[in-house]
């Protein structure tokens, strides 16, 4: 059995435990070292530490404190790890803890973090989500039931120096382009909630100030969201620290492509076995500035889509120039206003994008001026026919309760 590296108690917060860290900072001490070939597990919160509870009210996703997150458990040290060398990180398994059987997905509040489509759903909702096996389903979204993707939504390895005052400028010079936007255009450096591990309280105070947050994915990976990084997946990361400081967290049960409501998974708390190599000087032998991977060979089996084509054609009716997020936005509400018509409030299909596996394809950049994204929607994860007929659809969700909303408040 692989020992396990770092454990959590889900009662405790997270700012109590010395091997957890919610920003990025080059000078967080590591918390284990390993060898290369080792395997271990980590356990890890779920990415807001413990804010958000298996209820029906979404006041906790209106009030959460983003400033607080992503808890990470790390970092852990890799012996012979050197700036320029890839780090090579198997991920064997993963799974949510077995007194912790539930998740989360929520749309946040425009004033308090926004969302994909926040324009469209400008107040806090949540979901909850229960677990059965390798399967989910939610009291707050009837009618469909699908196999879980669990993966990490953020994995990592300490940046430089040089590469924290880098992010920090170019950030800062972003945010400042329009300093009063809701929401922001950057999260920058915030001291008062920041955690930073085993580092001496004077030093942290410090590196607090100048410390990343870790809501962006970046050149060392950090919340890249991807859902292919499942059991059996392969990741290269680039080391750019003496030990490569590798940590872990925001763990979710299932996605669609592109993590839609923001935070757009199923949340949950669990556990993650992973395993260690390196590949000397492996920036520079594979010419690698980003992590790349190799998905997992494991993912749910649906065959059967319905795609839904968007354009660079805003909700105004506004041409854009070839812009794959506007096109997303635009593939996305066609799937949502096609939901309604089978008896789903839009808040239910707005969950439903982003908590099963749907997929997302940028399927045209050429065409001047419009981009063509699409959404690939599974058929099988509804207990009726969602595809068109000659009778019209007939509407079939059968639930009693919508999506939990809590209004902002004065």
């Amino acid at each position: 059995m692989a020992d396990t590296l770092i454990k959590i108690d889900l009662t405790q917060s997270p700012y109590e435990n010395d091997a957890i860290h919610n920003r990025w900072h080059p000078d967080i001490p590591m918390v284990a070292m390993v060898k290369p070939g080792d395997d271990f597990i980590v356990e890890c919160y779920d990415w807001t530490g413990g804010q958000i509870a298996n209820d029906d009210s979404a006041d906790d996703v209106r009030d959460v404190d983003l400033s607080q997150v992503h808890f990470l458990s790390g970092p852990v040290g890799v012996e012979g790890a050197e700036p320029g060398d890839l780090l090579e990180v198997d991920i064997l398994d993963i799974g949510a803890f077995e007194a912790s059987q539930w998740g989360f997905n929520g749309f946040f509040s425009k004033q308090n973090g926004g969302g994909f489509l926040t324009e469209h759903f400008p107040e806090a909702q949540k979901s909850i989500w229960d677990f059965n096996g390798m399967f989910t389903k939610s009291r707050h979204v009837p009618n469909v039931e699908f196999a879980g993707l669990i993966h990490p939504g953020l994995i990592g390895c300490l940046p430089s120096k040089e590469m924290l005052a880098e992010w920090n400028q170019r950030e800062r010079a972003l945010f400042e382009t329009e300093p009063d936007r809701v929401p922001p255009l950057a999260t920058l450096p915030y001291a008062e909630t920041a955690h930073l591990g085993r580092m001496p309280a004077d030093q942290a105070k410090a590196a607090a100030a100048e410390a990343a947050r870790t809501v962006p994915p970046r050149e060392h990976g950090g919340n890249c969201d991807i859902k292919d990084l499942s059991r059996g997946a392969k990741v290269y990361f680039p080391v750019y620290v003496k030990g490569g400081g590798l940590s872990v967290g925001d763990l979710h049960f299932s996605q669609g492509d592109g993590e839609i409501t923001f935070c757009g998974a199923i949340e949950m708390a669990g556990w993650i076995h992973l395993r260690v190599n390196l590949i000397k000087d492996g920036m520079a032998k594979y010419a690698i500035k980003n992590p790349i991977f190799k998905p997992s060979p494991i993912k749910p089996r649906y065959d059967d889509y319905l795609i839904f084509e968007g354009i660079s054609v805003d909700e105004q009716g506004e041409q854009h120039y070839l812009d794959v997020h506007i096109a997303y936005r635009q593939a996305c509400l066609n799937a949502i206003a096609y939901l309604t018509k089978f008896g789903y409030s839009r808040a239910q299909a707005y969950a439903i994008l982003g908590c099963a596996p749907v997929e997302g394809h940028i399927s045209g950049v050429v065409d001047i001026p419009n981009a063509c994204a699409t959404l690939w929607l599974p058929t099988d994860i509804f207990d009726f026919d969602i595809k068109p007929g000659a009778d019209g659809p007939q509407a079939q969700a059968s639930g009693t309760m919508d999506v939990p909303l809590s209004p902002d408040q004065e």
